[in-house]
């Protein structure tokens, strides 16, 4: 089929790149020329696994290409993948995707997470919510759990759905409406998961439990499950934050009382200072002190720094007159009252304090008898549990680790 693709960021460059691989003919659009002309020369700046490489092959096979501009024609279908930011209220920002829908060509399919009851306010506009991580986009577009699609015509839904026939994934034929509360649904229940461990991992603490031993005796029940129960300094990144927040927004305009995830909100925003007021009980005053950072990142395997809740301790520690200096692999340019070093050595050195923020891999891997020469204090708080208790301590480190 011929598919058009508006938008070109996280979800668009992944449709585009893998309905092109799935063999469909597509043309992705942005309004950002300087990318367009990159993305044509196989330049992806993404960090996403897998993603350069399928761009590359979609435009060697002449399948895919890239345009200027936020509307298309001569297409089967346009998906929209335009951004939904949250707005001051915590409600989506539809700008991007009203100016889109205004003068796209149906049928139109709408991918972009947008609020309950959008899709009906636009007779003929099919419901495909997306479900990728960054970080694992590529393998989640072309191994999906599942494929939702929501439609007032069930025959325009099984048109699109049909799309993605060579993934194999189960396929959920729904309404509009039901459609867009699938998203909002997944990331409010993954938020509510990600917030309660965080506080069991802080109950640990202060029993003397160790979080790693809770967490592993819940996964092994099926109908908890294994994902999200690792304690961290909170969630953030592109799509947690903003959708729950508008599903607390969509639940409140129609009287609906969602104390469980109004809980989760604020329990996430509790965690980075937890973490700041973890780190003054063991390292003593923050004003003056010189912390090292290790991760930047919402979260490892991606660059995004969007509500990092890493950049949120950083900004914290530097509020109380600490000096941050950081290290992480997908991050080159400074951040507010951050200053970011090429290595996890510079990072180190001369510091009060070393702060692992984002569960990179390979922080578990460095050279840690080398890191604690370069430190003024061998004092490591692991707030993501990645790094090898045994050889921290071994070089010489006292290690503060998350739930323990």
């Amino acid at each position: 089929m011929r598919i058009g693709v508006i938008g070109a960021g996280y979800v668009g460059l992944t449709t585009a790149a893998c309905f092109a691989h799935l063999g469909h003919e597509v043309v992705c659009a942005d309004v950002d020329e300087a990318k367009v002309g990159a993305l044509n020369a196989g330049e992806v700046g993404l960090h996403e696994p897998g993603l350069g490489d399928l761009v590359a092959q979609g435009l060697d096979s002449g399948r895919l290409r890239f345009v200027h501009g936020g509307a298309l024609s001569d297409v089967d279908f346009t998906f929209v993948c335009v951004q939904t930011p949250a707005g001051p209220d915590g409600s989506a920002d539809l700008s991007a995707v009203e100016e889109v829908l205004g003068r796209a060509e149906f049928p139109v399919v709408l991918k972009s997470t947008v609020p309950v009851g959008t899709a009906a306010r636009h007779p003929g506009v099919v419901s495909n919510p997306e479900f990728l991580r960054e970080g694992h986009a590529v393998e989640d577009f072309l191994r999906p759990q599942r494929i939702v699609v929501g439609a007032q015509d069930e025959r325009q839904a099984r048109e699109v759905a049909e799309l993605y026939a060579g993934t194999r994934a189960p396929v959920v034929l729904t309404d509009n409406t039901s459609a867009e509360l699938v998203k909002y649904a997944s990331n409010g229940f993954l938020a509510l998961k990600l917030s309660y461990v965080n506080t069991l991992a802080e109950l640990c603490e202060q029993l003397d439990a160790d979080i790693d031993g809770v967490t592993e005796g819940m996964r092994l029940d099926d109908r908890i499950g294994a994902s999200c129960l690792a304690p961290g300094p909170g969630w953030g990144g592109s799509c947690l934050p903003k959708d729950t927040l508008a599903l607390l927004a969509t639940a409140r305009t129609v009287g609906v009382d969602f104390a469980t995830l109004e809980a989760a909100i604020t329990t996430n925003r509790h965690q980075s200072r937890r973490v700041v007021d973890r780190i003054r009980a063991e390292a003593g005053p923050l004003a003056g002190a010189r912390i090292g950072v290790l991760g930047l990142t919402f979260k490892a395997g991606t660059n995004d720094l969007r509500d990092s809740p890493a950049l949120v301790v950083a900004a914290v520690l530097a509020q109380e007159g600490a000096e941050i200096t950081a290290y992480d692999p997908c991050v080159t340019e400074n951040q507010p009252g951050v200053a970011v070093v090429d290595s996890a050595a510079e990072a180190a050195a001369d510091a009060d304090v070393l702060v692992v923020l984002t569960e990179w891999p390979e922080f578990a891997e460095l050279d840690w008898p080398d890191l604690a020469e370069r430190v003024r204090c061998p004092l490591l708080f692991d707030t993501r549990n990645v790094v090898p208790r045994d050889k921290v301590e071994d070089a010489g480190f006292r290690l503060i680790r998350t739930g323990r």
